[in-house]
Protein backbone atom coordinates (compact mmCIF):
# COMPACT_ATOMS: atom_id res chain seq x y z
CA UNK A 1 0.00 0.00 0.00
CA UNK A 2 1.40 3.17 -0.84
CA UNK A 3 2.02 5.68 1.24
CA UNK A 4 -0.28 9.19 1.23
CA UNK A 5 1.36 12.41 0.24
CA UNK A 6 1.56 15.26 1.86
CA UNK A 7 2.47 18.62 0.03
CA UNK A 8 3.42 21.92 1.53
CA UNK A 9 3.60 24.47 -0.89
CA UNK A 10 6.03 27.76 0.37
CA UNK A 11 9.09 27.67 2.33
CA UNK A 12 8.46 30.51 4.59
CA UNK A 13 7.98 30.81 8.28
CA UNK A 14 4.72 28.64 7.98
CA UNK A 15 5.88 26.33 5.06
CA UNK A 16 9.36 25.66 7.10
CA UNK A 17 7.59 24.94 10.28
CA UNK A 18 4.81 23.06 9.20
CA UNK A 19 7.16 20.68 6.65
CA UNK A 20 9.70 20.22 10.05
CA UNK A 21 6.70 19.38 12.29
CA UNK A 22 5.25 17.00 9.81
CA UNK A 23 8.56 14.85 9.20
CA UNK A 24 8.58 14.67 12.76
CA UNK A 25 4.94 13.62 13.31
CA UNK A 26 4.35 11.27 10.61
CA UNK A 27 8.15 9.66 10.33
CA UNK A 28 8.01 7.24 7.09
CA UNK A 29 4.00 6.94 7.57
CA UNK A 30 3.36 9.35 4.43
CA UNK A 31 5.74 11.28 2.10
CA UNK A 32 6.13 15.08 2.60
CA UNK A 33 6.96 16.77 -0.42
CA UNK A 34 7.87 20.67 -0.17
CA UNK A 35 7.57 22.88 -2.99
CA UNK A 36 9.68 26.42 -3.16
CA UNK A 37 11.34 27.98 -5.75
CA UNK A 38 14.41 28.36 -4.10
CA UNK A 39 16.44 25.47 -1.69
CA UNK A 40 16.53 27.56 0.76
CA UNK A 41 14.27 29.05 3.79
CA UNK A 42 14.80 32.98 4.18
CA UNK A 43 14.73 34.85 7.57
CA UNK A 44 12.79 37.77 6.38
CA UNK A 45 13.36 40.13 10.02
CA UNK A 46 17.27 40.66 9.34
CA UNK A 47 16.93 41.51 5.30
CA UNK A 48 17.71 45.20 6.07
CA UNK A 49 21.34 44.14 7.53
CA UNK A 50 22.04 42.44 4.23
CA UNK A 51 20.84 45.81 2.16
CA UNK A 52 22.98 47.73 4.89
CA UNK A 53 26.21 45.53 4.53
CA UNK A 54 26.10 43.67 8.08
CA UNK A 55 25.11 40.10 7.21
CA UNK A 56 26.50 38.56 4.40
CA UNK A 57 23.42 37.14 2.53
CA UNK A 58 23.63 33.20 2.94
CA UNK A 59 23.59 34.03 6.79
CA UNK A 60 19.91 34.72 6.49
CA UNK A 61 19.15 31.65 4.30
CA UNK A 62 18.91 28.12 5.86
CA UNK A 63 19.23 25.25 3.27
CA UNK A 64 16.23 23.18 2.98
CA UNK A 65 17.95 19.90 1.95
CA UNK A 66 20.45 20.17 5.31
CA UNK A 67 17.28 21.20 7.58
CA UNK A 68 14.65 18.93 6.28
CA UNK A 69 16.27 15.72 5.15
CA UNK A 70 13.47 13.80 5.81
CA UNK A 71 11.48 16.27 3.05
CA UNK A 72 11.80 15.81 -0.58
CA UNK A 73 11.96 18.96 -1.69
CA UNK A 74 10.95 20.38 -5.52
CA UNK A 75 12.57 23.42 -6.95
CA UNK A 76 9.48 24.94 -9.05
CA UNK A 77 6.72 27.68 -8.94
CA UNK A 78 3.23 26.75 -8.05
CA UNK A 79 1.29 27.73 -11.07
CA UNK A 80 -2.55 26.17 -10.44
CA UNK A 81 -4.28 24.21 -7.73
CA UNK A 82 -6.76 21.51 -9.18
CA UNK A 83 -9.14 20.55 -6.13
CA UNK A 84 -11.00 17.76 -7.71
CA UNK A 85 -7.88 16.43 -8.96
CA UNK A 86 -6.43 17.00 -5.75
CA UNK A 87 -2.89 18.12 -7.84
CA UNK A 88 -0.62 21.18 -8.06
CA UNK A 89 1.14 22.54 -11.21
CA UNK A 90 4.48 24.43 -11.27
CA UNK A 91 6.56 25.79 -13.08
CA UNK A 92 10.54 24.53 -12.59
CA UNK A 93 13.49 26.77 -12.24
CA UNK A 94 14.33 25.90 -15.84
CA UNK A 95 11.46 26.04 -17.19
CA UNK A 96 9.86 22.99 -17.50
CA UNK A 97 6.62 22.21 -15.94
CA UNK A 98 5.48 19.32 -13.87
CA UNK A 99 2.46 18.05 -11.28
CA UNK A 100 2.20 16.44 -8.17
CA UNK A 101 -0.67 14.64 -6.42
CA UNK A 102 -1.53 14.96 -2.88
CA UNK A 103 -3.38 13.21 -0.07
CA UNK A 104 -3.52 16.20 2.03
CA UNK A 105 -2.27 19.62 0.94
CA UNK A 106 -0.77 22.91 2.99
CA UNK A 107 -0.68 25.85 1.17
CA UNK A 108 1.27 28.37 2.74
CA UNK A 109 2.52 30.42 -0.45
CA UNK A 110 3.18 33.76 1.34
CA UNK A 111 2.84 37.63 1.22
CA UNK A 112 4.30 39.59 -2.02
CA UNK A 113 5.04 43.41 -1.96
CA UNK A 114 1.32 45.43 -1.87
CA UNK A 115 0.80 47.52 -4.68
CA UNK A 116 -1.40 50.77 -4.48
CA UNK A 117 -2.83 52.77 -7.56
CA UNK A 118 0.28 55.63 -7.70
CA UNK A 119 1.22 56.70 -11.18
CA UNK A 120 4.88 55.35 -11.81
CA UNK A 121 5.25 53.27 -8.96
CA UNK A 122 5.43 49.82 -10.29
CA UNK A 123 8.52 51.22 -12.77
CA UNK A 124 9.96 53.37 -10.67
CA UNK A 125 10.07 51.43 -6.83
CA UNK A 126 11.45 48.28 -5.65
CA UNK A 127 10.15 46.53 -2.99
CA UNK A 128 12.13 44.65 -0.05
CA UNK A 129 10.53 41.13 0.17
CA UNK A 130 13.52 38.92 -1.13
CA UNK A 131 17.21 38.58 -1.13
CA UNK A 132 17.52 39.63 -4.21
CA UNK A 133 15.56 43.11 -3.56
CA UNK A 134 18.27 43.54 -0.58
CA UNK A 135 21.24 42.69 -2.38
CA UNK A 136 20.13 45.03 -5.67
CA UNK A 137 19.42 47.79 -2.66
CA UNK A 138 23.21 47.47 -1.48
CA UNK A 139 24.77 47.57 -4.92
CA UNK A 140 22.53 50.34 -5.98
CA UNK A 141 23.16 52.30 -2.64
CA UNK A 142 26.73 51.82 -2.74
CA UNK A 143 26.85 53.09 -6.15
CA UNK A 144 25.05 56.28 -5.99
CA UNK A 145 27.36 57.20 -3.18
CA UNK A 146 30.37 56.72 -5.11
CA UNK A 147 28.67 58.10 -8.70
CA UNK A 148 28.53 61.44 -6.51
CA UNK A 149 31.55 61.22 -5.07
CA UNK A 150 33.05 61.23 -8.71
CA UNK A 151 32.07 64.33 -10.03
CA UNK A 152 29.60 67.41 -9.70
CA UNK A 153 26.73 66.84 -11.41
CA UNK A 154 22.98 68.41 -10.96
CA UNK A 155 21.84 65.13 -10.33
CA UNK A 156 24.40 64.53 -7.25
CA UNK A 157 21.87 65.56 -5.01
CA UNK A 158 19.69 63.32 -6.30
CA UNK A 159 21.59 60.03 -5.76
CA UNK A 160 22.23 60.71 -2.37
CA UNK A 161 18.53 61.35 -1.81
CA UNK A 162 17.02 57.70 -0.41
CA UNK A 163 12.87 57.79 -0.26
CA UNK A 164 11.52 55.11 1.98
CA UNK A 165 7.47 54.67 1.92
CA UNK A 166 5.90 52.74 4.43
CA UNK A 167 7.09 53.45 8.18
CA UNK A 168 6.11 49.98 9.60
CA UNK A 169 8.53 47.28 10.58
CA UNK A 170 10.09 46.94 6.97
CA UNK A 171 10.69 50.74 6.22
CA UNK A 172 11.85 51.85 9.51
CA UNK A 173 14.38 49.46 9.69
CA UNK A 174 15.30 49.60 6.04
CA UNK A 175 15.37 53.76 6.96
CA UNK A 176 17.41 53.30 10.37
CA UNK A 177 19.82 50.92 8.72
CA UNK A 178 20.20 52.45 5.15
CA UNK A 179 20.98 55.94 7.14
CA UNK A 180 23.83 54.34 8.65
CA UNK A 181 25.30 52.52 5.96
CA UNK A 182 25.27 55.75 3.81
CA UNK A 183 27.35 57.95 6.01
CA UNK A 184 29.65 55.42 6.65
CA UNK A 185 30.28 55.30 2.81
CA UNK A 186 30.44 58.76 2.57
CA UNK A 187 33.13 58.97 5.31
CA UNK A 188 35.48 56.65 2.95
CA UNK A 189 35.18 59.37 0.22
CA UNK A 190 37.84 62.02 -0.75
CA UNK A 191 36.91 65.07 -0.24
CA UNK A 192 33.75 64.44 2.51
CA UNK A 193 34.41 67.33 4.20
CA UNK A 194 32.77 69.31 0.98
CA UNK A 195 29.62 67.16 0.39
CA UNK A 196 26.32 66.56 2.38
CA UNK A 197 25.60 64.16 4.01
CA UNK A 198 23.39 61.37 2.58
CA UNK A 199 19.60 62.53 2.80
CA UNK A 200 17.03 59.79 4.31
CA UNK A 201 13.40 60.20 3.94
CA UNK A 202 10.72 57.71 5.65
CA UNK A 203 6.99 58.34 4.35
CA UNK A 204 3.87 57.02 5.85
CA UNK A 205 0.39 57.91 5.48
CA UNK A 206 -0.20 57.04 9.39
CA UNK A 207 0.09 59.77 11.69
CA UNK A 208 2.91 57.63 13.51
CA UNK A 209 6.26 55.70 13.18
CA UNK A 210 5.43 51.91 13.47
CA UNK A 211 1.66 52.81 13.59
CA UNK A 212 0.64 48.94 14.48
CA UNK A 213 2.66 48.89 17.48
CA UNK A 214 2.61 50.13 21.19
CA UNK A 215 2.83 54.81 21.22
CA UNK A 216 5.69 53.70 23.55
CA UNK A 217 7.97 51.76 20.22
CA UNK A 218 6.57 54.38 17.95
CA UNK A 219 8.04 56.86 19.95
CA UNK A 220 11.76 55.52 20.48
CA UNK A 221 12.02 54.18 16.95
CA UNK A 222 10.79 57.39 15.95
CA UNK A 223 13.50 59.38 18.25
CA UNK A 224 16.26 56.95 17.15
CA UNK A 225 15.50 58.00 13.61
CA UNK A 226 15.07 62.02 13.65
CA UNK A 227 18.52 62.20 16.07
CA UNK A 228 20.31 59.86 12.93
CA UNK A 229 19.08 62.84 10.57
CA UNK A 230 16.49 60.87 8.72
CA UNK A 231 13.72 62.78 7.73
CA UNK A 232 10.28 61.24 8.93
CA UNK A 233 7.20 62.26 7.48
CA UNK A 234 3.99 61.02 9.05
CA UNK A 235 0.55 61.33 7.36
CA UNK A 236 2.24 62.00 3.64
CA UNK A 237 2.21 59.63 0.52
CA UNK A 238 3.15 59.72 -2.56
CA UNK A 239 1.32 61.43 -5.21
CA UNK A 240 3.36 60.52 -8.31
CA UNK A 241 7.11 58.71 -9.01
CA UNK A 242 9.48 58.98 -11.97
CA UNK A 243 12.90 58.72 -12.81
CA UNK A 244 13.66 62.06 -11.38
CA UNK A 245 11.71 61.50 -7.99
CA UNK A 246 8.80 61.61 -6.07
CA UNK A 247 5.76 64.39 -6.45
CA UNK A 248 4.37 64.14 -2.64
CA UNK A 249 0.49 64.85 -1.78
CA UNK A 250 1.51 68.09 -0.11
CA UNK A 251 2.80 69.09 -3.72
CA UNK A 252 6.72 68.84 -3.09
CA UNK A 253 8.93 67.21 -5.29
CA UNK A 254 11.84 65.41 -3.69
CA UNK A 255 14.31 64.77 -6.48
CA UNK A 256 15.99 61.04 -6.12
CA UNK A 257 17.11 57.67 -7.59
CA UNK A 258 16.21 55.83 -5.17
CA UNK A 259 12.49 54.77 -4.53
CA UNK A 260 12.19 51.70 -1.42
CA UNK A 261 8.45 50.01 -1.46
CA UNK A 262 7.66 48.97 1.96
CA UNK A 263 3.81 49.99 2.03
CA UNK A 264 2.93 46.55 3.17
CA UNK A 265 2.27 42.97 1.58
CA UNK A 266 -0.59 41.30 0.09
CA UNK A 267 -1.07 37.47 0.03
CA UNK A 268 0.61 35.82 -3.26
CA UNK A 269 -1.91 35.88 -6.27
CA UNK A 270 -2.26 31.75 -6.43
CA UNK A 271 -4.46 31.90 -3.25
CA UNK A 272 -7.46 33.89 -4.87
CA UNK A 273 -6.99 31.76 -8.23
CA UNK A 274 -7.38 28.03 -6.00
CA UNK A 275 -11.08 29.45 -6.08
CA UNK A 276 -12.15 29.05 -2.72
CA UNK A 277 -13.57 31.37 -0.35
CA UNK A 278 -10.87 34.31 0.60
CA UNK A 279 -10.89 37.54 3.16
CA UNK A 280 -9.17 40.43 1.96
CA UNK A 281 -6.84 38.07 -0.39
CA UNK A 282 -6.19 35.47 2.15
CA UNK A 283 -8.23 32.31 2.26
CA UNK A 284 -10.69 31.57 4.83
CA UNK A 285 -10.06 28.59 7.09
CA UNK A 286 -11.38 27.27 10.72
CA UNK A 287 -9.50 27.66 13.85
CA UNK A 288 -7.71 24.05 12.90
CA UNK A 289 -6.44 26.15 10.08
CA UNK A 290 -8.38 23.59 7.77
CA UNK A 291 -10.71 24.82 4.63
CA UNK A 292 -14.30 24.06 4.91
CA UNK A 293 -15.50 21.89 2.67
CA UNK A 294 -12.39 20.69 1.87
CA UNK A 295 -11.07 18.42 4.90
CA UNK A 296 -7.78 17.84 3.07
CA UNK A 297 -6.69 21.09 2.21
CA UNK A 298 -4.88 23.40 5.07
CA UNK A 299 -3.60 26.58 5.37
CA UNK A 300 -1.35 28.88 7.37
CA UNK A 301 0.65 32.02 7.54
CA UNK A 302 -0.09 35.10 5.36
CA UNK A 303 -1.93 33.00 2.77
CA UNK A 304 -4.72 32.30 5.14
CA UNK A 305 -7.29 34.42 6.70
CA UNK A 306 -7.15 32.45 10.43
CA UNK A 307 -9.56 33.47 13.26
CA UNK A 308 -7.94 35.15 16.18
CA UNK A 309 -9.36 33.45 19.09
CA UNK A 310 -7.97 35.85 21.41
CA UNK A 311 -9.64 39.01 19.68
CA UNK A 312 -12.95 37.53 18.13
CA UNK A 313 -14.10 38.93 15.43
CA UNK A 314 -10.70 39.50 13.96
CA UNK A 315 -8.27 37.66 11.65
CA UNK A 316 -4.80 36.82 13.00
CA UNK A 317 -2.45 39.92 11.84
CA UNK A 318 0.35 38.91 8.92
CA UNK A 319 3.29 38.46 11.04
CA UNK A 320 6.31 35.88 11.19
CA UNK A 321 5.40 35.37 14.87
CA UNK A 322 1.85 34.23 13.50
CA UNK A 323 2.94 32.53 10.62
CA UNK A 324 5.59 30.02 12.22
CA UNK A 325 3.01 28.88 15.12
CA UNK A 326 0.15 28.74 12.49
CA UNK A 327 2.70 26.60 10.69
CA UNK A 328 3.59 24.42 13.62
CA UNK A 329 -0.13 23.30 14.30
CA UNK A 330 -1.19 23.15 10.77
CA UNK A 331 1.23 20.18 10.64
CA UNK A 332 -0.35 18.60 13.74
CA UNK A 333 -3.36 18.54 12.35
CA UNK A 334 -2.43 17.37 9.27
CA UNK A 335 -0.41 14.45 11.01
CA UNK A 336 -3.95 13.94 12.90
CA UNK A 337 -5.86 13.87 9.85
CA UNK A 338 -3.60 10.84 8.89
CA UNK A 339 -4.08 9.35 12.20
CA UNK A 340 -1.11 10.74 14.11
CA UNK A 341 -1.59 12.87 16.82
CA UNK A 342 -4.68 14.91 17.92
CA UNK A 343 -5.79 17.73 16.74
CA UNK A 344 -5.34 21.43 17.95
CA UNK A 345 -6.86 24.70 17.39
CA UNK A 346 -4.83 27.83 17.13
CA UNK A 347 -4.46 30.38 20.09
CA UNK A 348 -1.79 32.85 20.33
CA UNK A 349 -0.82 35.77 22.13
CA UNK A 350 2.02 38.32 20.84
CA UNK A 351 4.70 37.72 22.92
CA UNK A 352 6.05 41.12 21.94
CA UNK A 353 7.75 42.20 19.18
CA UNK A 354 11.77 44.00 18.26
CA UNK A 355 12.53 46.47 15.72
CA UNK A 356 16.14 46.37 15.32
CA UNK A 357 17.62 50.19 14.54
CA UNK A 358 20.84 49.82 13.43
CA UNK A 359 24.25 50.02 15.86
CA UNK A 360 23.51 49.43 18.92
CA UNK A 361 20.05 50.64 18.70
CA UNK A 362 16.48 49.01 18.83
CA UNK A 363 12.87 49.18 20.06
CA UNK A 364 11.70 45.95 21.90
CA UNK A 365 8.81 45.03 24.18
CA UNK A 366 9.29 41.68 25.24
CA UNK A 367 5.99 40.22 27.56
CA UNK A 368 4.91 43.81 27.21
CA UNK A 369 8.21 45.26 28.57
CA UNK A 370 9.10 48.70 26.95
CA UNK A 371 13.16 48.91 26.79
CA UNK A 372 15.28 51.10 24.40
CA UNK A 373 19.19 51.67 23.81
CA UNK A 374 21.76 48.93 24.12
CA UNK A 375 19.40 46.78 26.11
CA UNK A 376 16.52 46.44 23.31
CA UNK A 377 19.37 45.97 21.05
CA UNK A 378 21.07 43.47 23.25
CA UNK A 379 16.89 41.87 23.61
CA UNK A 380 16.55 42.01 19.73
CA UNK A 381 19.72 40.52 18.58
CA UNK A 382 18.94 37.31 21.19
CA UNK A 383 15.78 36.80 19.57
CA UNK A 384 16.56 36.81 15.94
CA UNK A 385 19.43 33.86 17.29
CA UNK A 386 16.61 32.31 18.97
CA UNK A 387 13.92 32.56 15.95
CA UNK A 388 16.67 31.33 13.73
CA UNK A 389 16.46 27.81 12.77
CA UNK A 390 20.30 27.84 11.45
CA UNK A 391 23.20 29.60 10.96
CA UNK A 392 23.39 31.30 14.25
CA UNK A 393 26.86 31.08 14.97
CA UNK A 394 28.14 32.76 11.32
CA UNK A 395 24.93 35.55 12.28
CA UNK A 396 26.52 36.10 15.61
CA UNK A 397 30.30 36.09 14.49
CA UNK A 398 29.46 38.42 11.45
CA UNK A 399 28.25 41.01 14.20
CA UNK A 400 30.90 40.45 15.74
CA UNK A 401 32.90 41.85 13.05
CA UNK A 402 30.69 44.24 11.86
CA UNK A 403 31.62 45.59 15.64
CA UNK A 404 35.14 45.71 15.43
CA UNK A 405 36.20 46.02 11.28
CA UNK A 406 34.56 47.99 8.57
CA UNK A 407 32.21 47.04 6.55
CA UNK A 408 33.17 46.15 2.66
CA UNK A 409 32.10 48.62 0.53
CA UNK A 410 31.76 47.50 -3.08
CA UNK A 411 29.14 46.10 -5.59
CA UNK A 412 28.98 42.91 -6.52
CA UNK A 413 26.85 43.75 -9.66
CA UNK A 414 24.93 40.73 -9.44
CA UNK A 415 21.54 42.12 -9.12
CA UNK A 416 20.09 44.41 -11.75
CA UNK A 417 17.09 46.85 -11.39
CA UNK A 418 15.32 45.26 -14.17
CA UNK A 419 15.64 42.12 -12.38
CA UNK A 420 13.46 42.56 -9.47
CA UNK A 421 10.01 44.34 -10.80
CA UNK A 422 8.27 45.77 -7.87
CA UNK A 423 5.19 43.84 -9.46
CA UNK A 424 6.06 40.34 -9.01
CA UNK A 425 4.74 36.83 -7.44
CA UNK A 426 8.07 35.69 -6.73
CA UNK A 427 10.21 38.49 -4.95
CA UNK A 428 12.43 35.73 -4.04
CA UNK A 429 13.46 34.74 -7.41
CA UNK A 430 15.33 37.97 -10.04
CA UNK A 431 14.19 37.93 -13.12
CA UNK A 432 16.31 37.72 -15.93
CA UNK A 433 14.98 38.79 -19.75
CA UNK A 434 14.68 36.29 -21.93
CA UNK A 435 14.82 33.27 -19.00
CA UNK A 436 12.31 30.93 -18.85
CA UNK A 437 8.65 31.52 -18.30
CA UNK A 438 5.63 30.28 -16.78
CA UNK A 439 3.02 29.47 -19.28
Amino acid sequence: MSRPRIVVVGAGFAGFEAARTLCRRVRDQAEVVLLNPTDYFLYLPLLPQVASGILEPRRVTVSLPYALPRVRLVLGEADHVDLEKRSVRYSGPEGESGELTYDRLVLAVGSVNKLLPVPGVAEHAHGFRGLPEALYLRDHVTRQIELAAAGDSPENPARTTFVVVGAGYTGTEVAAQGKLFTDDLVRKQPGRKQRPAPRWLLLDIAPRVLPELDHRLSDTADRVLRGRGVDVRTGTSVKEATSRGVLLDDGEFIETRTLVWCVGVRPDPLVADVGLPVERGRLVVDPRLAVPGHPEVFACGDAAAVPDLTRPGEFTPMTAQHASRQGKVAGRNVAASLGHGGWETYAHHDLGFVVDLGGVKAAANPLGVPLSGPVAGAVTRGYHLAAMPGNRIRVAADWVLDAVLPRQAVQLGLVRSYTVPLDTASPELARVPGGPRKE
